[in-house]
Protein backbone atom coordinates (compact mmCIF):
# COMPACT_ATOMS: atom_id res chain seq x y z
CA UNK A 1 0.00 0.00 0.00
CA UNK A 2 1.16 3.66 -0.91
CA UNK A 3 2.19 6.01 1.86
CA UNK A 4 -0.28 8.95 2.03
CA UNK A 5 0.93 12.62 2.97
CA UNK A 6 -1.14 16.09 3.89
CA UNK A 7 -1.37 18.70 1.53
CA UNK A 8 -2.67 22.36 1.47
CA UNK A 9 -5.47 22.96 -1.88
CA UNK A 10 -7.51 25.99 -2.48
CA UNK A 11 -10.64 24.36 -2.95
CA UNK A 12 -12.91 27.35 -3.95
CA UNK A 13 -13.46 30.71 -3.44
CA UNK A 14 -11.21 32.14 0.26
CA UNK A 15 -11.32 28.06 0.78
CA UNK A 16 -8.27 26.08 2.13
CA UNK A 17 -7.92 22.51 3.50
CA UNK A 18 -5.57 20.23 4.61
CA UNK A 19 -5.93 16.79 2.05
CA UNK A 20 -4.54 13.44 2.12
CA UNK A 21 -3.14 11.91 -1.18
CA UNK A 22 -0.53 9.71 -2.44
CA UNK A 23 3.01 10.32 -0.69
CA UNK A 24 5.61 11.01 -3.64
CA UNK A 25 8.46 8.82 -4.29
CA UNK A 26 11.85 9.93 -5.49
CA UNK A 27 12.30 8.42 -9.11
CA UNK A 28 15.73 8.66 -11.08
CA UNK A 29 17.68 11.46 -10.83
CA UNK A 30 15.36 12.82 -8.43
CA UNK A 31 15.10 13.76 -4.71
CA UNK A 32 12.14 13.36 -2.38
CA UNK A 33 12.60 16.67 -0.12
CA UNK A 34 10.39 17.14 3.03
CA UNK A 35 8.79 20.70 3.48
CA UNK A 36 9.85 22.91 6.34
CA UNK A 37 8.10 25.80 5.40
CA UNK A 38 6.65 27.30 1.58
CA UNK A 39 5.41 30.70 1.06
CA UNK A 40 2.13 31.53 -0.46
CA UNK A 41 2.89 33.86 -2.95
CA UNK A 42 0.60 35.93 -4.78
CA UNK A 43 -0.59 33.62 -7.64
CA UNK A 44 -1.68 31.25 -4.67
CA UNK A 45 -3.46 34.26 -3.05
CA UNK A 46 -4.92 35.15 -6.71
CA UNK A 47 -6.47 31.62 -6.94
CA UNK A 48 -7.55 31.95 -3.47
CA UNK A 49 -9.59 34.71 -4.66
CA UNK A 50 -10.63 33.14 -7.30
CA UNK A 51 -8.93 36.01 -9.10
CA UNK A 52 -7.25 33.72 -11.09
CA UNK A 53 -9.30 30.69 -12.42
CA UNK A 54 -7.41 27.27 -11.99
CA UNK A 55 -8.87 23.99 -11.87
CA UNK A 56 -9.79 23.20 -8.34
CA UNK A 57 -8.48 21.46 -5.52
CA UNK A 58 -5.24 23.93 -6.73
CA UNK A 59 -2.02 22.50 -4.84
CA UNK A 60 0.43 25.09 -5.17
CA UNK A 61 3.01 26.15 -3.81
CA UNK A 62 7.03 26.76 -5.28
CA UNK A 63 8.54 29.12 -2.67
CA UNK A 64 10.07 26.14 0.03
CA UNK A 65 12.64 25.26 2.19
CA UNK A 66 13.30 21.88 3.15
CA UNK A 67 15.50 18.44 4.02
CA UNK A 68 16.33 15.91 2.04
CA UNK A 69 14.35 12.95 2.89
CA UNK A 70 15.53 10.52 0.05
CA UNK A 71 17.43 10.11 -2.98
CA UNK A 72 16.14 8.49 -6.11
CA UNK A 73 18.24 5.81 -8.65
CA UNK A 74 21.56 7.79 -9.73
CA UNK A 75 21.68 10.33 -7.17
CA UNK A 76 24.66 10.79 -5.15
CA UNK A 77 24.63 10.94 -1.84
CA UNK A 78 27.62 12.69 -1.29
CA UNK A 79 26.06 15.62 -2.95
CA UNK A 80 22.74 15.28 -2.32
CA UNK A 81 23.00 13.96 1.47
CA UNK A 82 19.86 12.65 3.53
CA UNK A 83 18.76 15.47 5.89
CA UNK A 84 20.56 18.66 4.04
CA UNK A 85 18.79 21.70 3.93
CA UNK A 86 17.94 22.51 0.33
CA UNK A 87 15.55 25.17 -1.48
CA UNK A 88 14.30 24.63 -5.25
CA UNK A 89 13.36 25.67 -8.42
CA UNK A 90 10.60 24.00 -8.64
CA UNK A 91 9.29 24.82 -12.16
CA UNK A 92 9.84 22.46 -14.71
CA UNK A 93 11.07 23.59 -18.01
CA UNK A 94 11.01 21.08 -21.06
CA UNK A 95 14.55 21.77 -21.97
CA UNK A 96 13.53 21.49 -26.12
CA UNK A 97 11.61 23.96 -26.75
CA UNK A 98 13.34 27.37 -28.66
CA UNK A 99 13.39 29.50 -25.45
CA UNK A 100 14.92 26.44 -23.23
CA UNK A 101 17.26 25.96 -25.84
CA UNK A 102 18.15 29.48 -25.94
CA UNK A 103 19.16 29.59 -22.80
CA UNK A 104 15.72 30.76 -21.43
CA UNK A 105 14.24 27.68 -19.01
CA UNK A 106 12.23 31.03 -17.63
CA UNK A 107 10.43 31.61 -20.88
CA UNK A 108 9.88 27.31 -21.62
CA UNK A 109 6.59 26.89 -23.44
CA UNK A 110 5.39 24.11 -21.54
CA UNK A 111 6.09 25.35 -18.22
CA UNK A 112 2.66 25.61 -16.67
CA UNK A 113 1.84 22.30 -18.08
CA UNK A 114 1.49 20.60 -14.74
CA UNK A 115 -1.12 22.89 -13.86
CA UNK A 116 -3.14 21.54 -16.39
CA UNK A 117 -3.23 18.16 -15.02
CA UNK A 118 -6.08 16.26 -13.63
CA UNK A 119 -4.99 14.96 -10.61
CA UNK A 120 -3.69 17.11 -7.67
CA UNK A 121 0.01 17.40 -7.70
CA UNK A 122 1.45 18.52 -5.05
CA UNK A 123 3.39 21.46 -4.95
CA UNK A 124 5.38 23.15 -1.80
CA UNK A 125 2.35 23.14 0.22
CA UNK A 126 2.33 19.83 1.21
CA UNK A 127 4.82 17.53 3.44
CA UNK A 128 6.80 16.42 0.65
CA UNK A 129 7.60 16.81 -3.08
CA UNK A 130 9.84 15.05 -5.30
CA UNK A 131 12.33 17.06 -7.67
CA UNK A 132 14.70 16.38 -10.03
CA UNK A 133 18.14 17.29 -9.00
CA UNK A 134 18.89 20.04 -11.58
CA UNK A 135 16.12 22.04 -9.87
CA UNK A 136 17.63 21.48 -5.80
CA UNK A 137 19.95 24.29 -4.28
CA UNK A 138 21.58 23.14 -0.93
CA UNK A 139 22.25 26.04 0.89
CA UNK A 140 23.95 26.06 4.44
CA UNK A 141 22.46 24.81 7.46
CA UNK A 142 23.17 28.10 9.36
CA UNK A 143 20.54 30.07 6.99
CA UNK A 144 17.55 30.65 8.95
CA UNK A 145 14.38 29.02 7.39
CA UNK A 146 12.78 32.60 6.87
CA UNK A 147 15.43 33.71 4.45
CA UNK A 148 15.59 30.59 2.92
CA UNK A 149 12.02 30.13 1.58
CA UNK A 150 12.46 33.80 -0.15
CA UNK A 151 15.12 32.37 -2.43
CA UNK A 152 12.67 31.74 -5.16
CA UNK A 153 11.00 35.71 -5.16
CA UNK A 154 14.53 37.12 -4.89
CA UNK A 155 15.63 34.98 -7.88
CA UNK A 156 12.71 36.18 -9.49
CA UNK A 157 13.51 39.67 -8.46
CA UNK A 158 17.31 39.67 -9.50
CA UNK A 159 16.17 38.17 -13.26
CA UNK A 160 14.20 41.52 -13.15
CA UNK A 161 17.34 43.82 -11.78
CA UNK A 162 19.04 42.39 -15.07
CA UNK A 163 16.52 43.26 -16.96
CA UNK A 164 16.48 46.81 -15.78
CA UNK A 165 20.21 47.08 -16.47
CA UNK A 166 21.00 49.26 -13.49
CA UNK A 167 24.44 51.44 -13.38
CA UNK A 168 26.02 52.80 -10.64
CA UNK A 169 24.65 56.19 -9.77
CA UNK A 170 21.04 55.80 -11.95
CA UNK A 171 17.87 57.08 -10.29
CA UNK A 172 15.77 53.85 -9.72
CA UNK A 173 12.05 54.07 -8.95
CA UNK A 174 9.83 51.36 -7.49
CA UNK A 175 6.42 51.07 -7.10
CA UNK A 176 5.32 49.63 -4.56
CA UNK A 177 6.33 48.76 -1.30
CA UNK A 178 4.90 45.36 -1.02
CA UNK A 179 7.32 42.44 -0.32
CA UNK A 180 8.64 42.34 -4.35
CA UNK A 181 8.96 45.99 -4.66
CA UNK A 182 11.14 45.91 -1.16
CA UNK A 183 13.14 42.89 -2.61
CA UNK A 184 13.55 45.46 -5.52
CA UNK A 185 15.12 47.51 -3.16
CA UNK A 186 17.33 45.66 -1.76
CA UNK A 187 19.13 44.90 -4.67
CA UNK A 188 19.45 48.64 -6.89
CA UNK A 189 20.80 49.87 -3.39
CA UNK A 190 23.40 46.84 -4.01
CA UNK A 191 23.66 48.23 -7.72
CA UNK A 192 24.96 51.59 -6.43
CA UNK A 193 21.65 53.23 -7.24
CA UNK A 194 19.41 56.24 -5.81
CA UNK A 195 16.40 54.69 -4.86
CA UNK A 196 12.84 56.15 -4.65
CA UNK A 197 10.06 53.86 -3.32
CA UNK A 198 6.38 54.96 -4.44
CA UNK A 199 3.85 53.81 -1.75
CA UNK A 200 0.81 54.61 0.06
CA UNK A 201 0.63 52.62 3.22
CA UNK A 202 2.42 54.34 6.19
CA UNK A 203 4.09 50.95 7.60
CA UNK A 204 5.60 49.76 4.39
CA UNK A 205 6.92 53.29 3.80
CA UNK A 206 8.89 53.26 6.72
CA UNK A 207 9.83 49.63 6.36
CA UNK A 208 11.10 50.78 3.12
CA UNK A 209 13.09 53.55 4.35
CA UNK A 210 14.36 51.64 7.14
CA UNK A 211 15.81 48.97 4.50
CA UNK A 212 17.75 52.24 2.43
CA UNK A 213 15.10 54.29 0.23
CA UNK A 214 16.65 57.26 -0.38
CA UNK A 215 13.01 58.78 -1.07
CA UNK A 216 9.65 57.51 -0.19
CA UNK A 217 6.86 59.49 -1.70
CA UNK A 218 2.96 59.44 -1.37
CA UNK A 219 1.05 58.60 -4.79
CA UNK A 220 -2.44 60.14 -2.72
CA UNK A 221 -0.53 62.64 -2.14
CA UNK A 222 1.47 63.80 -4.64
CA UNK A 223 1.71 63.07 -8.86
CA UNK A 224 3.81 60.51 -8.98
CA UNK A 225 5.25 61.06 -12.58
CA UNK A 226 5.73 64.87 -11.69
CA UNK A 227 7.11 64.26 -8.48
CA UNK A 228 9.94 62.05 -9.97
CA UNK A 229 10.63 64.19 -12.43
CA UNK A 230 10.93 67.20 -10.31
CA UNK A 231 13.01 64.87 -8.07
CA UNK A 232 15.48 63.76 -11.45
CA UNK A 233 14.93 66.53 -13.25
CA UNK A 234 14.25 64.27 -16.36
CA UNK A 235 12.61 60.84 -15.11
CA UNK A 236 13.98 57.85 -14.07
CA UNK A 237 16.51 55.75 -15.27
CA UNK A 238 14.72 52.64 -14.01
CA UNK A 239 11.69 52.00 -13.20
CA UNK A 240 9.94 48.50 -11.68
CA UNK A 241 6.37 48.04 -11.88
CA UNK A 242 5.17 45.79 -9.12
CA UNK A 243 1.67 46.67 -8.94
CA UNK A 244 -0.89 45.29 -10.19
CA UNK A 245 -2.90 47.80 -11.69
CA UNK A 246 -3.02 49.14 -15.27
CA UNK A 247 -3.10 52.55 -14.44
CA UNK A 248 0.26 52.48 -12.22
CA UNK A 249 1.61 50.98 -15.41
CA UNK A 250 0.89 53.72 -17.53
CA UNK A 251 2.46 55.80 -14.93
CA UNK A 252 6.19 53.69 -15.24
CA UNK A 253 5.92 54.11 -18.56
CA UNK A 254 5.74 58.04 -18.06
CA UNK A 255 7.87 58.70 -15.26
CA UNK A 256 10.92 56.55 -17.44
CA UNK A 257 13.44 59.33 -18.74
CA UNK A 258 14.35 59.06 -22.30
CA UNK A 259 17.06 56.20 -22.68
CA UNK A 260 15.62 54.51 -20.04
CA UNK A 261 14.21 50.96 -18.95
CA UNK A 262 10.91 50.45 -17.29
CA UNK A 263 10.45 46.94 -16.40
CA UNK A 264 7.05 45.47 -16.08
CA UNK A 265 7.95 42.87 -13.17
CA UNK A 266 4.11 42.18 -12.06
CA UNK A 267 1.12 40.87 -13.94
CA UNK A 268 -1.90 42.53 -14.30
CA UNK A 269 -5.07 42.01 -12.70
CA UNK A 270 -7.35 42.64 -14.92
CA UNK A 271 -4.90 43.24 -17.82
CA UNK A 272 -6.43 46.55 -18.82
CA UNK A 273 -4.59 47.65 -21.78
CA UNK A 274 -2.74 51.19 -21.70
CA UNK A 275 -2.22 54.01 -24.03
CA UNK A 276 1.71 54.37 -24.69
CA UNK A 277 2.87 56.69 -27.51
CA UNK A 278 4.62 55.19 -30.39
CA UNK A 279 5.77 58.93 -31.06
CA UNK A 280 7.27 59.22 -27.58
CA UNK A 281 8.60 55.69 -27.67
CA UNK A 282 10.52 56.91 -30.91
CA UNK A 283 11.44 60.35 -29.57
CA UNK A 284 12.88 59.14 -26.50
CA UNK A 285 14.72 55.49 -26.81
CA UNK A 286 13.15 55.04 -23.67
CA UNK A 287 13.07 50.84 -23.23
CA UNK A 288 9.34 48.95 -22.00
CA UNK A 289 10.34 45.14 -21.12
CA UNK A 290 8.68 42.36 -18.74
CA UNK A 291 10.55 40.10 -15.82
CA UNK A 292 8.90 36.65 -15.80
CA UNK A 293 9.93 34.00 -12.96
CA UNK A 294 13.49 33.25 -12.28
CA UNK A 295 16.18 31.87 -14.62
CA UNK A 296 18.19 29.05 -13.45
CA UNK A 297 21.30 31.77 -13.48
CA UNK A 298 18.91 34.54 -11.49
CA UNK A 299 18.38 31.47 -8.32
CA UNK A 300 21.93 30.57 -8.74
CA UNK A 301 22.40 34.30 -7.64
CA UNK A 302 19.73 34.33 -5.33
CA UNK A 303 20.81 31.53 -3.48
CA UNK A 304 24.68 32.58 -3.28
CA UNK A 305 23.09 36.16 -2.44
CA UNK A 306 20.86 34.99 0.95
CA UNK A 307 23.82 32.21 1.98
CA UNK A 308 26.41 34.98 1.61
CA UNK A 309 24.24 37.31 4.02
CA UNK A 310 24.54 40.11 1.31
CA UNK A 311 21.00 40.28 1.48
CA UNK A 312 19.10 39.10 4.87
CA UNK A 313 15.16 39.81 3.73
CA UNK A 314 13.65 37.55 6.71
CA UNK A 315 11.95 40.54 8.10
CA UNK A 316 9.74 40.14 5.01
CA UNK A 317 8.58 36.94 6.66
CA UNK A 318 5.51 38.13 8.39
CA UNK A 319 4.19 35.10 9.97
CA UNK A 320 5.00 31.67 10.80
CA UNK A 321 1.44 29.12 10.43
CA UNK A 322 0.96 25.40 10.66
CA UNK A 323 -0.45 23.65 7.82
CA UNK A 324 -3.23 22.81 9.84
CA UNK A 325 -4.18 26.38 10.35
CA UNK A 326 -4.37 26.48 6.08
CA UNK A 327 -7.25 29.15 6.04
CA UNK A 328 -5.64 31.09 8.71
CA UNK A 329 -2.85 31.36 6.75
CA UNK A 330 -4.54 32.07 3.65
CA UNK A 331 -6.80 34.89 5.24
CA UNK A 332 -3.61 36.39 6.76
CA UNK A 333 -1.04 35.69 3.40
CA UNK A 334 -4.08 38.40 1.25
CA UNK A 335 -4.36 40.87 3.93
CA UNK A 336 -2.74 44.06 3.13
CA UNK A 337 -0.77 44.30 6.56
CA UNK A 338 1.37 41.32 5.54
CA UNK A 339 4.07 40.82 2.86
CA UNK A 340 5.05 37.06 3.19
CA UNK A 341 3.19 34.44 5.27
CA UNK A 342 5.30 31.44 5.81
CA UNK A 343 3.24 28.13 5.98
CA UNK A 344 5.09 25.62 8.08
CA UNK A 345 5.17 21.66 7.51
Amino acid sequence: MSEKMKIVAVTGERKAEVIEIEKPVAEKNQVLVKIIGCGICAFEQRVYLNIAKMKLPFAGGHEIVGRIEAVGEGVSTEEYSIGQKVVARTMRACGECYYCRHGQPNMCVKKSSKFKSEKILPGGLGQFISLDTAQIFPVPEELPDERAVLAEPLACVVNSIRRGQIELGDDVVILGGGIMGTLHLLCAKLKGARVIVSEPDEQRAKLARELGADIVLNPMEVDPVEEVRRITGRGADVVFDTIAISAIAKQAVEMTAPLGRCVMYTSMHPDNPIEISAGVIHNTQKTITGAVSPSIASFAVSVAMLSKGIVKPERLVSLKIPYTRAAEAFEAAVRPDTYRVMMTF
